[in-house]
């Protein structure tokens, strides 16, 4: 999970990074309106923590461009002010949720957690079905029509998320995104991570899922 923290106060942002490092959740950073503009505009993020009063660009103002941009990537808004015209005026530019500081870290972490569900059409269901291929949320088991596959944890990172993006194709800097958001890999690994995935979910079948678009990524077959 990759999220864009916009906050001009840094001992708040601070406190924030601290608390999501320990949750295991990426966090990118920005001072001003202005940078957090750019990095939403330039990077993919799962939700953008915005605080209102920033120096360049207020958080209105920037949630209004990146709506008329079309990005739709759930926002939060921030603030000190707790009033009515506040809250109004972050929803009416496409905020979709807001919080009031001083806040509590875990709230925020469970509205974070709930937009990007709500976003991704997920909700709280506990399986992801494409074609023959089922996955269990929960319990993080895999079949490919009756045959329970048993796959690697990075395997089944790789396998859910081109499930809940199919039948797109997804690009192998978003897989790696996913799965080193803090360390990214110096070598090539990914293609022997597909590889191994491939020996489990397509090697012991007739027909081909997992497919390799040259010089983009991959995508599971149309089913």
């Amino acid at each position: 999970m990759k999220i864009l923290l916009v906050e001009d106060c840094q001992s708040v942002a601070e406190v924030i990074f601290d608390y999501f490092e320990a949750s295991g959740i990426s966090l990118d950073y920005a001072a001003t309106g202005t940078l957090g503009l750019s990095l939403a505009q330039s990077q993919k993020f799962d939700c953008i923590v915005l605080d209102i009063m920033l120096p360049g660009l207020d958080g209105i103002s920037l949630c209004k461009q990146l709506r008329a941009e079309g990005n739709n990537t759930p926002i939060i808004m921030l603030t000190a002010r707790d009033t009515d015209s506040d809250m109004l005026s972050g929803f009416r530019e496409g905020a979709d949720d807001y919080i009031v500081k001083p806040f509590n870290l875990e709230l925020l972490e469970a509205r974070i957690h709930s937009l990007i569900r709500r976003n991704s059409g997920i909700g709280f269901i506990n399986q992801l079905t494409y074609g023959f291929i089922t996955l269990d949320i929960n319990t993080h088991q895999v079949w490919r029509g009756k045959s329970e596959l048993k796959l690697t944890p990075i395997g089944f990172k790789i396998l859910k998320l081109l499930v809940q993006r199919s039948p797109n194709v997804v690009s192998r800097q978003e897989i790696e995104d996913v799965l080193w958001p803090d360390d990214p890999p110096d070598q090539d690994i990914l293609r022997k991570h597909v590889y191994q995935l491939r020996s489990k979910v397509d090697t012991p079948f007739t027909e081909n899922i997992i497919e390799t678009v040259p010089k983009l990524g991959y995508r599971l077959a149309a089913q």
